[in-house]
């Protein structure tokens, strides 16, 4: 499948901190994916680990948040997270962020909040409705993509005021179907809902092309300004990869608005 990444789509910034990358989606609204190195987390989590879910030192990813707090500059003044589960409940975030919600996707219109979500394989999926002033991030996994994270966020910022004509999403780095194998029969469970996503890796076994399913899901959703950050988080070692390192961290993507 052809990705597409026009520079009309997002506009790629110079980058805060090393392995990070920033854009700007589009008017009004600002991007960020975060990178292994630059934290305070050791051994199997070095270094920026964002995950209070994988054994690392609470202090130190603590600590990890306010550093990538910082590399934000003078815009949100606070970040909102979720305990994400797989699923495809979408929660609605307001400043300042209270305890984490359950859920996997969120959306919001304060441009003193951050939307942040984690992932190590998983797909970072941002979006945005630079007319209503609305933003949204989603953890869009294989059990995630085939549940419809993506089009219940959709759905959930048209009911607060967005259109999808108008919107703009950001498929954040992930596993690339060329590593990401699974057994044919949980390929063919996912392809029956998510049509697109089947695909073969590169050693000709069974796998999953989330990109492409979430591409599709974006396009049947009415969006077509998508972009991409292509890396492979199996292939990048400056990314987490559950895959590839199994007892590891995460990074973040993160969407906010300009004041």
């Amino acid at each position: 499948m052809t990705y597409d990444t026009r520079p009309t789509s997002v506009t790629w910034l110079s980058s805060p901190a090393p392995g990070m990358r920033a854009a700007e989606l589009c008017d009004g609204v600002r991007t960020l994916f975060t990178a292994r190195p630059g934290g305070t987390s050791s051994g199997r989590f070095a270094s920026l680990n964002l995950s209070h879910s994988v054994g690392d030192d609470p202090a130190a990813v603590e600590a990890n948040r306010q550093i990538v707090l910082g590399a934000l500059g003078d815009g949100p003044s606070a970040l909102a997270w979720m305990r994400q589960v797989h699923g495809a409940d979408v929660a609605y975030a307001s400043a300042p962020p209270g305890q984490s919600q359950e859920a996997d996707a969120m959306f919001a219109r304060s441009p003193a909040l951050a939307l942040a979500v984690q992932v190590a394989d998983c797909a970072p999926v941002l979006l945005a409705d630079p007319h209503a002033r609305l933003v949204g991030a989603a953890h869009a996994g294989r059990p995630g993509m085939a549940a419809g994270v993506v089009p219940a966020l959709v759905e959930a910022m048209i009911d607060a005021g967005a259109e999808s004509a108008r919107m703009h999403a950001l498929v954040g780095p992930s596993i690339c179907g060329r590593c990401y194998e699974v057994p044919a029969w949980m390929r063919d469970e996912v392809a029956a809902t998510v049509p697109g996503s089947a695909c073969v890796t590169r050693k000709g076994t069974p796998g999953i092309d989330l990109r492409a399913g979430l591409h599709a899901q974006l396009a049947g959703a009415g969006i077509s300004a998508i972009a991409d950050d292509l890396r492979c988080t199996a292939e990048s070692g400056e990314l987490y990869s559950y895959r590839r390192d199994r007892d590891t961290g995460r990074f973040a993507g993160l969407i906010w608005l300009t004041a």
